[in-house]
């Protein structure tokens, strides 16, 4: 059995793992937390549009704004605005993706001309 001299790149790899892993981990919770931020805006808007929808059938404003709250995220807060006959709500809500990054505020609005007479 040979023994081989030991070099000067023994537990290269090692150290480079060390040091590149924290990095992807990092890079893969941005982007999970990307996702999760992406996924609040299209349920906010969602939430926005469902409660233009009810105002436009003629719905009281507390209906309104407790079903929007309902179908956005956690802690969505809904107003709605009526300009003649266009209705305009506006939904909002603070998102912390992972729970480590700091909020992101959100918002998203939706017209709709009011169908009640």
């Amino acid at each position: 059995m040979s023994v081989r001299p030991r070099s000067a790149d023994d537990g290269m790899v090692t150290v480079e793992a060390a040091v590149v892993l924290p990095a992807l981990l990092a890079v893969l919770a941005l982007a999970v937390g990307a996702v999760m931020t992406v996924g609040a805006q299209l349920q906010l808007v969602d939430a926005a549009r469902q409660a233009a929808r009810l105002a436009a059938r003629g719905e009281p404003a507390d209906v309104v704004e407790e079903v929007g709250e309902r179908a956005g995220p956690r802690g969505t807060t809904v107003a709605v605005r009526r300009d003649g006959s266009t209705l305009t709500v506006t939904a909002k809500a603070t998102t912390k993706p992972l729970g480590l990054l700091p909020g992101i505020g959100l918002q998203a609005k939706a017209v709709a001309e009011s169908e009640a007479p």
